[in-house]
C-alpha cells in the first residue's frame, strides 16, 4: 500500500513536469496525434474553415477592444492578434498556439486592469477555448493538465484579482476545462484507434510471416521424402553394383563402396534435419508424392464440391522433375480449394501448358454463383503457391480478373530434367 504523502509527492511532481511541459517549449510541441486528415479533399476544408475562424475572431477582437472597450488602436490591433491569431496554427502547434494566446490574454489583463465586467473581448475567449480543445488533442494527459492549470492560476486569477467578478472566472475555468477535457477525450480514442490499427497490422505480419514459415516446412518435408528416395535408390544401386557387373576391379568396387556411404548418410542426415520440422504425430509420407498424374481426381473431387471444372492439357507432355511435378499440382489443388471455398458453383478452367523452357498452369474461375459461405480459415493458400514458385525461380501471379472472379498462373521452370 502506498503512503499518501508518497502519492501527494507523485502527485505534485506530475503537476509540475506538467505546468513545464506546457510552458517551456520542448520536443513534445510537435504533436503525434492531430485533427487534420491525411486526405487533401478532407484537409483543405478544415484548413480553410479554420483560416475563416482566425480571420473572424481577430477582427473581433480588434473591433471590440476598440470599440467597447476603447483601447487605443496601437495597443488592439496586437493584443487581438496575439490572443486570436494563433488559432491558424492550433491544429498542428496547439502548445505554442496556447502560449502566444495565453500571454496576449494575460497582456490585456495588464493593459485593462481594473476596468469592464471582462477584460477581453468574447470573440478571444472563444478563440482560446478552440486552441485549449486542440491542444487536449495532441498533448498528453500530463501536459493537459499543466495547461489547464497555468490557464486559471495565470490568466483567471491575475483577471479576478483586477476586478473580474469571481463567479464569472469559475464560469470561464469550466469552460476552459470542459473543453480540455473534450480534446483529451478525443485525442485518447484517436490514439486508441491507432494503436488498434497498429497492432492489427502488426497480427496480420505476422499471420503471414507465420504462414510462410509453415508453408516452407511443408514443401521441406514433401522435398525430403522425394531426395529420400532417390538417395535410397542411389545406394541400392551402388551396393548392387559389383554384384551385376563380374570382374569388376577392385577401384571400382570402392568406389561404389564410396558412394553407397556417402548416399546412406546424407539420407541419415537428412531425416535427422527435416524430422525436427515433423510434429509428434506425422511420419514420413509412405505414398509417393502426387503429381499432375493425379489431375482427373482433382477434377473430379472439385466437380463433387459444386464447381463445373474443364481442364485442358496444351503442347506434348514430358517427364517433370520430381518438385515441379509436386508444385504443379498443389497449385492446382489449392486453386481448387480456393474456388469451391470462394467461389461455389463457378466455371473453373484449367490449363497445364508444356513449353519449351517452362511448365505454365493456369486456374481461372468466372466468380461464385451463389453467396460464399463465410471463411474461418488462415487466407493464406497465396503464400504457399508463391513459396513453391519461388523454390523454382519460376513467376507467379494471383488475382481478380477484369470481367469476373478469380485466376491463378503460374510458371514454373523445368530445371535440368530432360
Amino acid at each position: 500500500m502506498n503512503h499518501p504523502d508518497h502519492a501527494a509527492s507523485g502527485a505534485r511532481n506530475r503537476l509540475i513536469a506538467g505546468v513545464r511541459a506546457a510552458v517551456v517549449p520542448g520536443r513534445d510541441d510537435h504533436p503525434a496525434v492531430t485533427l487534420l486528415p491525411g486526405n487533401l479533399s478532407l484537409r483543405v476544408p478544415i484548413l480553410a474553415l479554420m483560416f475563416a475562424m482566425t480571420i473572424g475572431f481577430t477582427a473581433g477582437s480588434i473591433a471590440i477592444a476598440i470599440v467597447e472597450y476603447h483601447v487605443k488602436p496601437g495597443l488592439a490591433w496586437p493584443l487581438g492578434v496575439l490572443q486570436a491569431t494563433p488559432l491558424i496554427f492550433a491544429a498542428r502547434w496547439p502548445l505554442a498556439a496556447w502560449r502566444v494566446a495565453a500571454a496576449g490574454l494575460l497582456l490585456t489583463v495588464v493593459v485593462r486592469h481594473g476596468t469592464g465586467f471582462m477584460p477581453w473581448p468574447v470573440t478571444a475567449i472563444l478563440a482560446l477555448i478552440v486552441i485549449l480543445f486542440f491542444t487536449g488533442v495532441g498533448a498528453d494527459r500530463q501536459t493537459t493538465v499543466g495547461v489547464g492549470t497555468v490557464t486559471i492560476a495565470g490568466v483567471l486569477l491575475p483577471a479576478v484579482a483586477f476586478g473580474m467578478p469571481g463567479w464569472f472566472g469559475m464560469i470561464l475555468a469550466g469552460i476552459f476545462a470542459v473543453a480540455l477535457t473534450f480534446g483529451d477525450a478525443v485525442g485518447g480514442r484517436h490514439s486508441a484507434v491507432e494503436e488498434l490499427r497498429r497492432r492489427e497490422e502488426q497480427h496480420r505480419q505476422d499471420l503471414a510471416r507465420q504462414a510462410v514459415l509453415e508453408e516452407r516446412a511443408r514443401i521441406a518435408r514433401e522435398l525430403h521424402d522425394v531426395v529420400a528416395h532417390h538417395m535410397s535408390v542411389i545406394a541400392m544401386q551402388a551396393e548392387a553394383a559389383p554384384y551385376k557387373i563380374p570382374d569388376l576391379p577392385d577401384a571400382a568396387k570402392q568406389t561404389f563402396g564410396v558412394v553407397r556411404d556417402a548416399a546412406r548418410e546424407a539420407l541419415t542426415e537428412t531425416r535427422r534435419v527435416v524430422g525436427l520440422l515433423r510434429s509428434d504425430d506425422e511420419g514420413a509420407e509412405r505414398a509417393p508424392q502426387p503429381g499432375l498424374d493425379r489431375l482427373d481426381d482433382l477434377v473430379a473431387a472439385a466437380r463433387r464440391s459444386g464447381l463445373s471444372v474443364a481442364s485442358v492439357v496444351v503442347g506434348m507432355p514430358r517427364p517433370l522433375d520430381t518438385g515441379v511435378d509436386l508444385s504443379a499440382y498443389r497449385i492446382v489443388q489449392e486453386s481448387l480449394s480456393n474456388a469451391a471455398r470462394y467461389a461455389p458453383g463457378a466455371r473453373v478452367h484449367i490449363e497445364i501448358k508444356y513449353g519449351a523452357e517452362a511448365l505454365a498452369v493456369s486456374v481461372i474461375d468466372d466468380g461464385p454463383r451463389s453467396t460464399p459461405a463465410e471463411s474461418h480459415g488462415g487466407g493464406h493458400g497465396l503464400v504457399g503457391m508463391r513459396e513453391r514458385v519461388t523454390m523454382l525461380d519460376g513467376r507467379f501471379d494471383a488475382g481478380p480478373r477484369r470481367e469476373a472472379g478469380w485466376s491463378v498462373v503460374a510458371e514454373l521452370p523445368y530445371g535440368d530434367t530432360d
